[in-house]
């Protein structure tokens, strides 16, 4: 596990790229809700943040660099089994077309079949 989430190498499929993806979003949702609460639901959005305190801004932070970290590290490896550099990552910061290049590529088309320079097929038995 400590490998998937926090290694930049080797290669993944699509299924544990959507499943990690989709769980780190729940545990981030989840914590800003039990972090915020109700205040969240304000229409003052300051109120939320003042009721937060620092303990609370911590684990935020916190948990957003992980979050932030397992995406990337996840998203490298999904980009090797395209048979690609990690690079291909900043491809994300283009306008318009690179989130969507980068949705397409890592989570709807096939990777490499059989081994490449990254490693081994995820998909082999």
């Amino acid at each position: 596990m400590q490998s998937l989430l926090f290694s930049f190498q080797g290669r993944v499929n699509r299924g544990k790229f959507w499943l990690v993806h989709v769980v780190m979003w729940v545990v981030v949702l989840v914590v800003f809700s039990a972090i915020f609460g109700s205040a969240a639901l304000s229409s003052d959005p300051r109120l939320a943040f003042q009721s937060v305190g620092p303990v609370g801004g911590l684990v935020l932070f916190v948990v957003y660099v992980l979050a932030i970290w397992i995406g990337l590290a996840v998203a490298a490896k999904r980009w090797h089994d395209r048979n690609k550099s990690a690079w291909w990552i900043l491809i994300a910061f283009v306008p318009l077309v690179g989130g969507l290049w980068y949705l397409i590529e890592c989570g709807f088309l096939k990777g490499t079949t059989g081994p490449n320079k990254f490693g081994p097929d995820p998909l082999a038995a």
